[in-house]
């Protein structure tokens, strides 16, 4: 009797057999990646797991690109070259919006994204046995770089200027806040005359200056080959 009351109370019923597959299911390549959720810093599909980090390339070769504005707004530009992670390039974008989200139709404008996977390893761990697991997402970006932008809504500079402040402190190298008006820069070098890789390797060339010492040496060296250059009287 007591077990035909407890069995209408559906105690003593048994569990339904599960029709799930035996097989385990292999997981994939990219798991150790993590999801990609929408707004996140993080690109959407990768040829390789793992990659070199590296370091941040020098435009040697005379480029300018990437130096200027694009949206006719204000902007950050990097003075040394650096790698930044996608956690400080996120809560530098949440900074500056909170900052200019008051100001109808004015935008944040993000000039790099991480695409680089940084592997790390444990502390104290021998070398050898292959790459480290993969733990954020960074980009490489060299020096005169556009970092981000505000434009659009008639911004003042006042405001953009403090907008930007917010990121410039969360950025691990010295930045300088550029205008409309400010000119191109190749490394430690800003001119508006800058233009083609071939004008700009012409306008360092006129510019470049030797330091006293090389200035005396090159003078004695003249000197010294005017010297016996000199016909001698007989």
């Amino acid at each position: 009797m007591l077990r035909s009351a407890f069995s209408s109370l559906g105690l003593f019923r048994r569990p339904a057999p599960s029709f799930a597959p035996s097989a385990a299911v292999a997981p994939s390549p990219f798991a150790a990646l993590g999801v990609r959720f929408r707004g996140q810093l993080a690109p959407r599909k990768t040829k390789y797991r793992k990659s070199q980090k590296g370091r941040p390339s020098f435009p040697t070769g005379g480029s300018i690109k990437g130096t200027t504005l694009q949206f006719d707004g204000y902007g950050l530009r990097l003075l040394s070259a650096v790698r930044l992670t996608a956690g400080q390039l996120t809560s530098i974008r949440e900074s500056v919006k909170r900052k200019i989200k008051p100001i109808k139709g004015a935008e944040f404008y993000l000039r790099v994204f991480p695409d680089v996977p940084v592997c790390v390893k444990g502390n104290e761990t021998r070398m050898g046995k292959g790459k480290g697991a993969f733990e954020y997402w960074a980009c490489r970006v060299p020096a005169g770089r556009v970092v981000m932008e505000v434009a659009g809504g008639g911004i003042r500079e006042e405001v953009a200027k403090q907008a930007l402040k917010l990121a410039q402190v969360k950025i691990p190298v010295k930045t300088e806040f550029i205008s409309p008006n400010t000119p191109p820069r190749l490394g430690t070098l800003v001119s508006g005359e800058l233009g083609k890789p071939e004008e700009a390797q012409k306008l360092i060339t006129v510019q470049h200056q030797l330091s006293p010492v090389m200035q005396s040496l090159q003078a004695q060296a003249a000197a010294a080959a005017a010297g016996s250059a000199a016909p001698v009287s007989a």
